[in-house]
């Protein structure tokens, strides 16, 4: 029998040729006419980007609301100067002038928000991540329907340039069926040191890594099965949780990786490959912010033309997404109840890392305490 030859071990590429970019719909979605009044509850670091996006699309933010109201002037001051500012939530929900309420505290706290808004008939976006009980998740999904209001939630990665267009490939069929999803994300976090970020144990996997389980989860859906999951501490970190943390997913008729270095100081580094049995995916870049996506098919290598950053043009995408769905009475592109699977996957992977032992997608309820 004879030997393969260098081709077919893949020692060499081809040359291919370059193709156009098929024109797909990654834009963030903007509603047509729909322009509601919008309340922002909770006026944390994060909510800059919130109100920055919505001051660029132009929409209304009639009510700011932060238990310390100095915050809370502060941020209508910078971003919506004719806002009321208050510092009880319950004055957003009761003014009926208000549509919608955007809801940032964290998840423990945020869960009465959340259920009282929706009680009052306001449509919701939540802060990801979305809950900390999938039982919880769906009762408030189930609240949502039943008061005919619309409840998403803020996965502003799922409109980062690269993500979004990579997404919506996959979605027009371009790459055929997906074999193989596999991210690397390098980058520095020891920026947690001395915070109360620091002493969330899994906030590598749980709170940044849910940005990926999502993108994982609108890839791939309900193939996910089981998961493997390991963290570790940094040699020579300061924050107290790890920043290391790698994934294995099992899925049906293909496999899955998420490898996350919270510590690297220098040469920071992102990478997403998707390869699938028509096709691959691969976005590259030095951080999340610049990332160059190439698509690979038989007719040759194409190279879209992306514009937009995630910070802020994905906080734009979530609550376009919300307006889309209010608009047209359909269900939001981020809506919770979609988001559960996300959180299925997140919550298996913190599992495992727990217990070192193998997970199945959707026995971990909760996260784990």
């Amino acid at each position: 029998m004879s030997e393969p030859d260098a081709d077919t071990y893949a020692l060499k590429s081809a040359v291919l040729a370059e193709v156009p970019a098929p024109d797909l719909p990654w834009l963030p979605p903007m509603p047509r006419q729909y322009r509601p009044r919008i309340g922002i509850i909770g006026a944390g670091g994060i909510v800059g980007a919130h109100l920055d996006a919505y001051r660029t699309a132009g929409w209304e933010v009639a009510a700011i609301c932060n238990r310390t109201l100095a915050k809370a002037k502060a941020k209508a001051a910078e971003f919506a100067p004719g806002a009321r500012v208050t510092d009880r939530w319950q004055d957003v929900l009761s003014d009926p002038a208000i549509d919608v309420v955007d809801i940032t505290p964290h998840p423990a706290d945020r869960l009465p928000i959340i259920e009282a808004a929706l009680r009052a008939g306001k449509h919701v976006l939540s802060q990801k991540p979305f809950v900390l009980d999938l039982a919880e998740g769906q009762r408030l999904v189930d609240l949502a329907r039943a008061q005919g209001v619309k409840l998403a939630v803020n996965q502003n990665g799922r409109w980062a340039p690269h993500l979004a267009w990579m997404r919506e490939a996959v979605r027009a069929g371009v790459v055929g069926e997906v074999i193989s999803v596999h991210a690397s994300i390098h980058w520095n976090h020891g920026w947690i040191a001395g915070t109360p970020f620091e002493k969330i144990e899994d906030l590598i996997l749980y709170d940044f890594g849910i940005h990926w389980f999502d993108f994982l989860h609108s890839i791939v859906g309900a193939r996910a099965h089981a998961i493997i999951a390991t963290a570790a501490r940094a040699s020579g970190q300061m924050a107290a949780a790890p920043l290391l943390a790698q994934v294995l997913v099992q899925m049906e008729g293909g496999q899955a990786s998420l490898v996350f270095d919270g510590a690297t100081a220098f040469g920071p580094r992102d990478t997403t490959f998707i390869a699938g049995t028509r096709g691959s995916l691969m976005s590259d870049g030095p951080d999340l912010g610049r990332q160059d996506v190439t698509l690979t098919t038989a007719a040759g290598r194409a190279r879209p033309l992306l514009s937009g950053t995630w910070f802020n043009d994905g906080f734009r995408g979530a609550m376009g997404a919300l307006l889309v769905a209010i608009e047209d009475d359909t269900e939001p592109a981020n809506g919770a109840a979609e988001n559960l699977g996300s959180l299925a996957l997140a919550f298996a992977a913190i599992e495992s890392r727990r217990t070192g032992r193998e997970v199945a997608v959707g026995t971990a309820m909760r996260l784990p305490m």
